[in-house]
């Protein structure tokens, strides 16, 4: 006999949102699987709504909005051109659109951040391979600063969100996608070292190459840390809709992981 699953709707999710943790005026930087959640009526709008329920029309909500997709090091490009020439694979790396933050959709992060992005109001920041989008009153002053050699860190909104006393929300999804984590990085007694980066923009209407350093980012060691993060009294656990759920202050995370990656990872 096939057992009938529950449809969730935007009340349910708002109260299993609220039981974690969430509450009025919260600024939070989403992670998450919509398939994880269940059948929810509605998809990533419904979601959308139950957030918005959650921290109320003072809070602000904030996912990842990045494009990996816009160059020629990361493992989305590798994938693309994986088998071809080197002639070819100039072709696809001349064929690659230029970035412009209003437009361009986000790769790989999935359905309910890119709902967020195209959300009337919503504001995106401005690099060309890792911004975010923030849907809330605080949407504006978080995404203001990007600079393109700040990936993930200190010129980053990840920065901003942390000074604002945001926590991170991951709902069907592990630490591997924590992009939070990524600040520690950037704090490490041994910093990451820097390396070459390439992507394209568009500046009136016309295609760019960039070229630039930054360091270079790894997430391998983010389960591990992770585990440490689950033990901690400041992270909340709990289901919202059918998907295991975290959420976790900012500040408390990247302190956790510049501890860990100091003790662990040598340069």
């Amino acid at each position: 006999m096939t057992v009938a699953r529950t449809l969730y709707r935007t009340g349910t999710l708002a109260a299993d949102l609220r039981a974690l943790g969430l509450g009025p005026g919260d600024v939070v930087l989403v992670h998450c699987s919509l398939r994880a959640l269940g059948p929810v009526a509605g998809g990533p709008a419904t979601l959308a709504a139950a957030l918005r329920a959650a921290v109320g029309p003072s809070g602000t909500v904030v996912v990842p909005a990045q494009t990996p997709d816009n160059s020629v090091s990361s493992p989305a490009y590798h994938a693309a051109t994986a088998g071809l020439t080197d002639g070819e694979r100039l072709a696809y790396e001349e064929r690659m659109p230029g970035f412009d933050p209003a437009v361009t959709p986000s790769f790989g992060v999935g359905a309910f951040a890119e709902h967020v992005r195209r959300l009337p109001g919503a504001v995106r920041s401005r690099h060309p391979q890792t911004s975010f989008s923030a849907w809330g009153p605080l949407a504006e002053e978080l995404m203001r600063v990007h600079d393109l050699d700040s990936h993930l860190g200190e010129r980053s909104p990840l920065a901003a969100l942390e000074a604002a006393g945001a926590r991170t929300l991951l709902l069907g999804v592990g630490y591997a996608t924590c992009t939070a984590l990524h600040l520690a990085e950037y704090r490490l007694r041994r910093p990451a070292p820097c390396r070459p980066y390439r992507c394209y923009v568009l500046r009136d209407g016309r295609r760019e190459r960039l070229d630039f350093d930054a360091p270079h980012l790894d997430a391998a060691p983010f389960p591990a840390i992770g585990a440490e993060l689950d033990r901690a009294a400041f992270t909340r656990h709990g289901t919202v809709g059918d998907a295991p759920a975290r959420l976790l202050p900012i500040s408390d995370a990247v302190r956790t992981a510049v501890a860990w990656m100091d003790a662990h990872i040598g340069r």
